[in-house]
């Protein structure tokens, strides 16, 4: 049971818990598929084995084989406009008829028209853009665009943080899981702790989280060449918000030191906070922002960066250069999904379900000691489950737990740092649908209370 323990990102599938799960869903059908699955596939942490089989999807629901219902609260974060969003396919299916792949050497109208629409979305002159199939592909150009600007190779990342999955961007990132047995990584990452409020070691000081940007010019100040400090702006496995004050030291530290602030939003782009982008909420501009996940809309693979004027300065270098660069399916998904945003309004009503979920998670913190605290923005939620709220010890188990109740009851969602429940559902959500997740997630936490 030590691994369980040391889990600190993604589904536990280490204990006896998974065991017991597969004897819930157990019929010859999935027990066939998901043995053939871990047959046939390289295993790996963090998804092998996997849960169950599915079968189809649609709005907020995933189906398996069997016909049971998941309310999918994790979705990858690529399900803004939840599953099989008609816009979407309606839009796909268009393009398909006309212009399915454009080779590199030539452009398209809806690979230009993204790009003009990103440039357009963001503030002052960040409107050089680039695409990518995926958000990991998108730090790496990133990364490689921060060396070219700057002169300098050095980064900044913060432990905790996941940036993707390749060499250069599990150097960056700052878990384990992804780092261990790997050998030698990307040179000159210096890592530095993530701004947290209620664990952390700056935490017991009762200061906030303006410390952490503290430590930030620390560390530039005595490492020297640091060329980019690279970020979500707010952490989305576990749902760490920071303050406004630390977002006004961090831009002022990287402007006085000339180090290229590079923005992960990834994850949490396009209204999953309550605004286009998460970094409106502090009103600063950064150098760079790295996007993707819910960029194809919940269909295609689709990431791109959005990067200065000024920054296009490297003509001489393939900084991306893939075969699907100019993705015309990737870009009328992701143009189609912006215009639904736009069209109905959509930031407007993940504000006001961002007040209900908080007066709701909050009736339940009041309710269950199991619960720490309580953190979200927009459509983005954590529930720190602890065992004693004195010494915040992390309650693992009851996580676990939570968890596999919640999926019983057709509830799914991810554990992140081994006891956080991350709650993101699609933002097309009905508040109906919302009432009842949370009702599930309250008969699940009472379970695991008794277990503390």
């Amino acid at each position: 049971m030590a691994a369980v323990h040391n889990r600190t990102e993604g589904d536990i599938n280490l204990s006896s818990a998974r065991q017991d799960w597969y004897a819930v869903i157990s019929d010859p059908e999935t027990s066939g598929f998901l043995h053939e699955d871990a047959e046939y596939f390289l295993h790996q942490s963090l998804s092998t084995p996997c849960l169950d089989v599915l079968a189809s999807c649609e709005g907020i629901y995933l189906t398996d084989v069997q016909g049971k219902r998941y309310m999918d609260f994790h979705g990858n974060n690529v399900h803004q406009l939840g599953y099989r969003h008609p816009y979407v396919i309606e839009k796909l299916k268009e393009q398909m008829d006309i212009l399915p792949f454009s080779p590199r050497r030539y452009t398209n109208v809806p690979a230009i028209e993204l790009a003009k629409k990103l440039g357009d979305l963001m503030p002052g002159d960040l409107n050089r853009v680039l695409f990518a199939p995926g958000g990991t592909s998108a730090i790496s150009m990133a990364l490689k665009l921060a060396r070219i600007v700057t002169g300098k190779h050095k980064v900044v990342s913060l432990w905790d943080s996941f940036h993707g999955a390749s060499l250069d961007a599990i150097s960056a990132g700052g878990e384990l899981d992804f780092r261990k047995d790997m050998g030698p990584l990307l040179p000159g990452v210096e890592r530095i702790p993530p701004p947290m409020t209620y664990r952390g070691p700056f935490a017991a000081a009762g200061n906030g989280d303006v410390p952490y940007a503290d430590y930030l010019e620390y560390v530039i100040e005595k490492e020297g060449d640091i060329g980019a400090f690279v970020i979500e702006t707010i952490r989305n496995t576990d749902v760490q918000i920071p303050s406004q004050s630390y977002w006004r030291r961090v831009r002022e530290i990287c402007t006085r030191h000339k180090v290229l602030l590079i923005l992960d939003e990834i994850p949490i782009a396009f209204g999953r906070t309550g605004k286009m982008f998460a970094f409106e909420h502090y009103g600063f501009e950064p150098d760079i922002v790295c996007l993707g996940k819910g960029l194809g809309g919940g269909v295609m693979p689709m990431a791109a960066i959005v990067a200065r004027d000024s920054y296009n300065v490297a003509q001489s270098v393939s900084l991306g250069h893939f075969t699907h660069e100019k993705s015309p399916l990737g870009s009328v998904a992701a143009l189609a999904m912006l215009d639904f945003i736009e069209q109905n309004d959509l930031l407007a009503k993940v504000n006001a379900d961002a007040e209900f979920m908080r007066v709701e998670l909050e009736k339940l913190k009041d309710k269950y000691l199991l619960i720490g605290e309580v953190r979200g923005i927009g459509l983005l939620w954590g529930v720190e489950l602890v065992k004693d709220r004195g010494t915040k010890e992390k309650a693992v188990h009851e996580a676990e737990t939570v968890m596999y109740e919640c999926l019983k009851n057709g509830l799914s969602f991810k554990v992140s740092q081994g006891n956080v429940v991350q709650l993101s559902p699609p933002l097309i959500i009905t508040r109906e649908q919302l009432t009842e997740a949370l009702q599930i997630l309250e008969k699940a936490i009472e379970t695991a209370s008794v277990l503390v």
